[in-house]
């Protein structure tokens, strides 16, 4: 058994790996940067030590420092985790040179299966279906438009390097694809070094499915089930679910057979996933395989009983695999929503802050992964997620409903996340019939919304707990001045039923509630569907609210932005206006509308680095045009021209550090049609 290993990583799966080790009374070690010097893994693990800087190369990804370190504490193994060195296999084969072990595959294994042209002839030999594509990939764009001709349109391309959807583009026409060529090279250099791309069919409306694999040294492989990832963003997963609401057990069986015959193709070890994609007519296509432990594990583990990160952890010291294919055993339905800093409203860009309030989602069947605390810092320089709410049920939807209700209860502020927008996808009606695909969210979100109303018992609900929390506001204030009467006169009590009128943004409703004599007990009408209502105990400023509604006991999100009062609830998020009857009747306060950025100014969208600038003072740039590049959490992001101008001065230069908002380029004020000179 390891006495004390290394954690190559940070956040969430740091912590994660850190509660297992625990568990088997393996010491770790944890490494940090500058930046990270305050954060919870590093508070967690039993010894941590300071790798420098604030880039992920000057730390995380700083090969050579993490194995010294290793090596000066006595540690006999490295646990890289996801994401920075866990899939680089020279890391891998410099763990084994010093005398370490690596937790995962072999760096053979990692090479092998991180080549997309590699694995996709590995999987050919291995018996799995494959995407139509070229068997190698290309440069020269002239051969490359020759090729995507004999493969036909829609056309996928992917660099033959790297991953999380970088460089990745659909073109849809021969037209396009020119042009499209170039930006994805150049991308795909700035990224990884390398400008060969592989061309590849284009499968419309994909499922993606992927099998959990593990391998120990004794040649024993066996699968964990499928998870369905198809809600994407990016490429990239918000929403993972096991098993997948579509398969059938002759499909479950078929790609679980297909996930061991790959595996035992590489003569791979440890954990791993083969992904495959669906097509629409049930057909599938093998995609890739990744060498490592998955963002989404913990829907595996909630069905199948078993800790990952501790088989992991057996197979690399040695140990043989605790059980066989037939006794692996599913049961019920597991759900993960991963809650990122980023803005679903801006195109998902991310958003850095410190978390100045943290409550976490409690109760039965649910589970949360998380790196972060009241006080935590997001920053630029790393991946943009936070945590990982799962929850179990017996069947799907009873799985839904407890991630709704998990969500419902999470409050985050100091930092813009996808709560509500994950939220918003599980109560989305394609959602609960399992009508998904890859394209889930371009057919039915559009500027981060759904595209369907808002259903009239949650509008409901929102505004009951507005209009209470509003109502008992005024309630504390007058018994606050109730020493006062004997001077100021009695404060007349409140009517028996006392009616409002709510403006939830684009709703209007009547609402009127009336205090029953029991304690904390209330009957309220809103637009005429009575409802019966019991309250906690009120304080002036509730962040989180739980009222028993009926035979429901939903729980609310509550933000005041000055006398007005903001709900979230199961997706939706609303401002709402309270009035009583005679202030509606008097024009009522409306908030300013914010104003526009001005007409020659180029803001930045979000915080991060700048990385390459396009155009020079002088320039006439059109709409749509890329002027510059941010970094930002790992994702490099094209800022576009808002409009035809003509460029008058860059205030900014690459490798400079910008905020959200900051002017990073001035236009020409051109004078409007018939104006004078």
């Amino acid at each position: 058994m390891f006495e004390k290993i290394l954690i190559a990583n940070r956040g969430e799966i740091a912590i994660r790996i850190i509660q297992t080790c625990k568990r088997m009374n393996i010491r770790t070690v944890a490494v940090y940067s500058d930046i990270d010097s305050r954060s919870r893994h590093v508070q967690e693990a039993d010894e941590a030590f300071l790798l420098g800087g604030d880039r992920p190369e000057d730390s995380y990804l700083n090969k050579q420092k993490i194995i010294a370190l290793a090596l000066r504490e006595h540690c006999q193994a490295i646990h890289p985790g996801y994401g920075f060195l866990s899939e680089n296999p020279e890391f891998v084969r410099l763990v084994f040179e010093a005398g370490l072990t690596f937790i995962g595959p072999s760096a053979s294994a990692v090479s092998l299966l991180g080549d997309k042209m590699a694995s996709k002839k590995l999987a050919l030999k291995a018996g799995l279906p494959v995407v139509p594509g070229l068997a190698e990939p290309l440069s020269d764009r002239k051969k490359m438009v020759e090729k995507a001709g004999e493969i036909g349109f829609p056309l996928l391309l992917k660099p033959a390097a790297g991953g999380g959807g970088k460089g990745m583009r659909i073109v849809q026409n021969p037209e396009e694809l020119p042009a499209v060529l170039a930006v994805c090279q150049e991308e795909t250099r700035k990224a990884f070094g390398d400008e060969r791309i592989f061309l590849e069919k284009y499968i419309e409306r994909p499922r993606h499915i992927e099998v959990q694999i593990l391998a120990d040294r004794f040649g024993r492989v066996i699968h964990l089930g499928e998870r369905e990832c198809s809600i994407q963003r990016r490429y990239q997963k918000i929403i993972e679910e096991t098993p997948s609401p579509v398969l059938t057990p002759e499909e479950r069986g078929r790609i679980g057979d297909w996930a061991c015959a790959l595996t035992r193709e590489a003569d791979y070890l440890n954990a791993g996933t083969v992904e495959f994609i669906m097509d629409p007519q049930g057909n599938f296509y093998f995609l890739e395989m990744n060498t490592r432990l998955q963002v989404e594990h913990p829907v595996t583990e909630w069905v199948t009983g078993l800790d990952l990160v501790e088989m992991q952890l057996l197979i690399a010291q040695g140990d043989p695999l605790p059980l066989e294919q037939e006794q692996v055993r599913c049961r019920g339905w597991a759900m993960e929503a991963r809650i990122c800093a980023e803005d679903p409203s801006r195109g998902f860009l991310p958003a850095t802050g410190m978390i100045t309030r943290y409550a976490v989602p409690k109760g039965k069947n649910i589970r949360l992964d998380s790196g972060i605390e009241a006080g935590s810092f997001i920053s630029v320089f790393y991946d943009s997620l936070l945590a990982k709410v799962t929850a179990w049920g017996e069947t799907r939807e009873e799985a839904r409903k407890t991630l709704i209700q998990a969500l419902n209860g999470y409050h985050l502020e100091g930092v813009t996340t996808n709560l509500d927008f994950v939220n918003a996808v599980l109560t989305h009606p394609a959602f609960v019939s399992a009508d998904l695909s890859t394209n889930f969210i371009s057919d039915h979100f559009e500027g981060g919304h759904r595209n369907v109303p808002c259903d009239t018992e949650t509008l409901h609900y929102m505004v009951i707990a507005a209009t209470l929390v509003y109502h008992n506001r005024i309630r504390l204030v007058r018994e606050s001045l109730k020493p006062m009467a004997t001077h100021v006169g009695q404060t007349p009590p409140f009517a028996e039923w006392v009616a409002y009128k709510v403006k939830a943004e684009e709703d209007v409703v009547d609402i009127r509630i009336f205090k029953r004599p029991v304690a904390r007990e209330w009957t309220v009408i809103v637009n005429e569907i009575q409802y019966q209502v019991k309250t906690p105990e009120f304080e002036f400023f509730r962040r989180r609210l739980r009222l028993k509604i009926d035979d429901q006991a939903p729980m609310f999100r509550l933000h005041y932005e000055g006398n007005f009062i903001g709900v979230a609830y199961n997706g939706e998020s609303r401002t709402c206006e309270i009035y009583t009857l005679r202030e509606w009747t008097l024009s009522p306060y409306m908030p300013k509308p914010k104003s526009e950025a001005a007409l020659n100014e180029l803001l930045c969208p979000m915080p991060g680095l700048v990385v390459s600038i396009l155009v020079k003072p002088g320039d006439r740039i059109y709409r749509g045009q890329d002027l510059l590049s941010i970094e930002s959490m790992k994702m490099e992001t094209f800022v576009a021209s808002p409009g035809d101008r003509v460029v008058e001065d860059i205030l900014v230069k690459p490798g400079q550090p910008v905020e959200t908002g900051q002017v990073l380029m001035t236009f020409k004020k051109e004078k409007s049609p018939g104006s004078k000179a």
